[in-house]
């Protein structure tokens, strides 16, 4: 069932309850847990947050703790599946899921008290109608299937027969409604707006929640999960609040306060950490624009940079150490030039942070650094600590825990960069026919970067729009991307994590990967594992893969 009023229905009832919080490994389910956790501090609510990152850690979590907690927050994990039949909770526990993975799973949206769920449905969303996925007389049939397996003498009356034939066609019906509306995995709006909402209604809101929000909606965008039109209704309600609490002017307000503005941004990685020629040549638009990995796109961008007025020498050394002039005039300088360089999208509203005379953030800083931090390449650092060290990061009095995201951030986009012009260089992006296809190999030194979700979701999207780029072929625009890299981080040898994105061409984030992998998976019989949340990532054996891309490309011919 779906919550109506956050206030009353949610926090309400868990006020003077002890609550387990299950967070997604992603930014912003952190950032909503770190909202939420505000608010449980404010109001004196004993909780414990743990992370999950597949179902089985869903599982296990719950075995572990449900004897001591009877309500239960799943952050951006949980609703895509049936949580009752999954877990088989006790009657007195109550799930509330605040999850951005849709579509919702049916069981979840029509079930009673037991699951609540506090994200809104988009306009674009349509849920198939009770009636349509759930028949009253269910039970009557299941009785007199038993009775005959007890071998009870069957009436074969016309009823009978009309009624078992009228009920074919209706889970035939049942069976086709309920494929088209999972057919497609996609993402709902950002989960850490909705806590911002919540905190701002209990009037417990701040400029420190705030940036949590910020940052959680612009992952959602960096990460692809959301349309450019959502995002800019997503920040024209987070301006109204950043124009709320940062209505005083800089001489009204302590030299050490936390000041959030709303202004265009460049889609430049880093830039205010590094050089412009290497924040150019790590973005994913402006590289892929530009052809950064060839020498004519070299030299276009000693162009650009020459016609903007902006020496070499200056472009080279890290962006604090450029002369003043060239940084406070870079933004229109490169606005001046966007349309001859086919860069139009180069600019996009968004959000900066100041606090007292340290460094400008933005929020897409925030984002890279706590991606890199979550998919951390250093073994001695359990997924625990990853996830304790975005906490950190996030929190304004640890700005050392951000700047060693930052630089391994550096580390990791390098890595990206690097893999895609090997891709290039050697033409191993081959078209399978409905889909183009790529594989890391085994013993790439980078290969440690890519066997995490996220990063290997940021390098298929880095691929394919390199691949559009410099192909001759219009066909390319239309056509997804399956990309396979070596799992070394899993305790299991010889295994392999698989991503699928949707093609160039298509504007709405909507992935058919997950199901197209079940399928692939469940024809062939292959050792695979279907857990993580984002359902277009799986893990596989590598001596199943073949038999496995071959079911893919048969599927999906």
């Amino acid at each position: 069932m779906f919550v109506s009023d956050l206030r009353k229905e949610f926090y309400d009832v868990i006020k003077g309850k002890r609550v387990l919080v299950l967070v997604h490994f992603d930014v912003d389910g952190i950032c909503a847990s770190k909202i939420l956790q505000s608010l449980f501090r404010t109001d004196h609510i004993l909780y414990t947050v743990v992370p999950v990152q597949k179902r089985k850690d869903l599982v296990n979590v719950y075995e572990n703790h449900a004897e001591q907690i009877k309500h239960i927050i799943l952050i951006n994990c949980g609703g895509c599946i049936d949580v009752v039949d999954l877990l088989q909770p006790a009657d007195d526990i109550i799930f509330f899921i605040a999850d951005n993975h849709r579509p919702l799973d049916i069981c979840n949206i029509y079930s009673g008290e037991q699951v609540r769920i506090l994200s809104k449905l988009g306009d674009d969303e349509q849920v198939p109608a009770f009636s349509d996925v759930f028949r009253e007389d269910e039970s009557d049939e299941e009785e007199e299937e038993s009775d005959e397996e007890g071998g009870k003498r069957p009436r074969f009356d016309e009823s009978v027969l009309e009624k078992r034939m009228e009920r074919r066609r209706w889970e035939q019906q049942r069976h086709k409604i309920v494929f088209d509306y999972t057919q497609f995995s996609y993402y709902g709006n950002s989960t850490a707006v909705l806590m911002f909402d919540l905190a701002w209604k209990l009037s417990k809101d701040s400029n420190e929640l705030l940036w949590w929000a910020i940052t959680g909606a612009t992952d959602m965008l960096m990460c692809e999960k959301t349309e450019q039109d959502k995002y800019l209704l997503m920040t024209a309600s987070l301006q109204n609040h950043v124009s709320r609490l940062n209505h005083k002017t800089q001489d009204d307000q302590p030299l050490d306060c936390l000041r959030i503005t709303f202004e265009k941004e460049l889609q430049l990685a880093l830039y205010r950490h590094c050089s412009l020629v290497e924040s150019m040549r790590h973005s994913l638009y402006p590289a892929t624009s530009l052809r950064l990995w060839t020498l004519k796109g070299e030299k276009r961008l000693c162009e650009l940079l020459a016609e903007m007025g902006l020496p070499l020498s200056q472009c080279k050394q890290k962006y604090s150490g450029m002369d003043m002039t060239l940084r406070n005039e870079l933004q229109s300088l490169l606005e001046a030039k966007v349309e001859k360089y086919g860069l139009g999208n180069l600019l996009f509203a968004s959000f900066t942070l100041t606090h007292g005379f340290r460094s400008k953030y933005s929020a897409m800083d925030y984002v890279y650094a706590a991606s890199a931090l979550l998919e951390s390449t250093d073994k001695e650092k359990t997924s625990a600590d990853a996830f304790l060290d975005v906490a950190d990061s996030l929190s304004m009095n640890k700005l050392s825990v951000l700047e060693k995201g930052i630089e391994a951030a550096k580390q990791q986009l390098e890595a990206v960069y690097r893999q895609v012009q090997t891709f290039l260089d050697m033409n191993q992006i081959i078209s399978a026919g409905p889909f183009l296809y790529a594989t890391v190999i085994e013993g790439t030194p980078d290969a440690r970067f890519f066997s995490a979700p996220q990063c290997l979701s940021l390098l298929a999207r880095f691929t394919l729009r390199a691949h559009v780029s410099i192909s001759r072929s219009k066909k390319s625009r239309s056509l997804p991307l399956v990309i396979t890299t070596p799992d070394v981080r899993s305790s299991e040898t010889n295994t392999c994590l698989v991503c699928g994105i949707p093609p160039v061409s298509e504007e709405s984030p909507r992935n058919f990967f997950g199901k197209a992998f079940e399928q692939a998976a469940e024809k062939t019989a292959s050792k695979s594992e279907l857990e993580f949340f984002d359902t277009n990532v799986m893990r596989l054996s590598v001596d199943d893969r073949s038999k496995f891309f071959d079911a893919l490309i048969s599927l999906l011919s």
